[in-house]
C-alpha cells in the first residue's frame, strides 16, 4: 500500500455512521488537505512532504473515499462531505487552520470554512468544482473517451462503468484527461486508485457522488460566508472555463487567482512543487 512519507495512516471516529481516514506529518500550524473526485489521501502523497515543513499536515479520506469506511446509506452530498470536514476539523480540535482542497476539495475547504470561520486561518482552493453543468460534465471535459462513456450511456465514470466493467485501463485513460500532460499520472498511484475502486460499495459510492452534482455549483451560495482569506489556483488545463473561475472568484469577498501552467485538474500530482510555491508563499512570516 502506498504511504505518504512513509505515516501509518489513522481512523478517525466522527459519529456512530461516519469514521475517517487520515495521516499526520510535519511541524507548524495545522493544514489540512482535501482530496478529488473518487481520490484518497495518497493523492497528495508527493505535495504533503513539501508543506511538512511548514505546517503539521492532515491528509484525509473522504466518508466512503479511499480506505475509510463506508456507509451506503449515505447520500455523499456536498453537505454530507462538509459535515464530515467540519467534524474532522472539531474532533482533532484544530484552530488556526489552513485548508487545502482540489476539486470537490476546493469546495469542502470553502463551505466548512464558512460553517467554522472561527477555526480557519487561510483555505487554498485547487481548481474548484463547482460549476453548474450536466451529471460529471468536468470529466466529460476531460477527453473524448470519457464524453463517450458518460454520455453515451448515461453512466458515472469514476465508478461503475455498466457495473464491473471498470479496469485500470479505462480508469486511468478517464483520469488522463484531467492532466496537461498524462504521462505524469504514476502508475502506482494509478494501481491504488484501481485496487480501492474494488472494495465492497465503493462504486455506489462513487455513483452517488457524480448523481449529487447539483449540491456542487449550490454551494456557491456560502461563499459569501467565507471570512479567511482565499487564493483560488487554477491550472491553465484544468477542466473549468475561464467564466467559471471568474464567477467564483466574484463569489468570494477578496479572493486572489493564481494559474499554474502546463498543468491539468489534478494539479497536486502533476505539478506539486507549483502548488506549494503558492501556498507557503503565502504563508506570513
Amino acid at each position: 500500500m502506498l504511504t505518504i512519507s512513509g505515516q501509518e495512516p489513522s481512523l478517525l471516529r466522527l459519529s456512530d455512521k461516519v469514521s475517517v481516514r487520515f495521516v499526520k506529518l510535519g511541524n507548524g500550524p495545522p493544514l489540512v488537505l482535501l482530496h478529488t473526485i473518487r481520490t484518497q489521501l495518497e493523492y497528495f502523497r508527493d505535495l504533503a512532504p513539501r508543506l511538512a515543513g511548514t505546517f503539521t499536515v492532515y491528509a484525509v479520506d473522504l466518508p466512503g473515499h479511499g480506505h475509510s469506511p463506508i456507509d451506503p446509506t449515505a447520500p455523499f452530498d456536498e453537505p454530507y462531505l462538509r459535515n464530515a470536514v467540519v467534524g474532522v476539523l472539531k474532533a482533532l480540535d484544530l484552530r488556526d487552520v489552513t485548508l487545502v482542497g482540489e476539486s470537490i476539495g476546493a469546495v469542502l475547504a470553502l463551505t466548512a470554512a464558512a460553517e467554522v470561520p472561527d477555526r480557519v486561518r487561510a483555505i487554498y482552493a485547487l481548481n474548484t468544482y463547482d460549476y453548474e453543468t450536466r451529471f460529471g460534465d468536468g470529466i466529460r471535459r476531460g477527453n473524448w473517451f470519457a464524453n463517450a462513456i458518460i454520455g453515451g450511456l448515461q453512466v458515472p465514470v469514476f465508478g461503475p462503468i455498466g457495473g464491473d466493467l471498470e479496469n485500470r485501463f479505462v480508469l486511468g485513460t478517464i483520469m488522463g484527461g484531467g492532466f496537461a500532460d498524462p504521462r505524469k499520472l504514476p502508475p502506482d498511484l494509478l494501481t491504488e486508485f484501481d485496487t480501492v475502486a474494488h472494495r465492497r460499495q465503493y462504486k455506489r459510492v462513487a455513483r452517488k457522488v457524480l448523481q449529487q452534482w447539483r449540491s456542487w455549483p449550490k454551494a456557491r451560495e456560502r461563499y459569501s460566508a467565507v471570512k479567511a482569506p482565499v487564493t483560488l489556483i487554477y491550472g491553465n488545463k484544468d477542466w473549468s472555463r475561464v467564466p467559471e473561475r471568474e464567477r467564483t472568484k466574484a463569489a468570494l469577498t477578496g479572493a486572489r487567482l493564481v494559474t499554474l501552467p502546463n498543468t491539468g485538474h489534478f494539479s497536486s500530482v502533476e505539478n506539486p512543487r507549483g502548488v506549494a510555491d503558492v501556498i507557503l508563499s503565502g504563508r506570513p512570516q
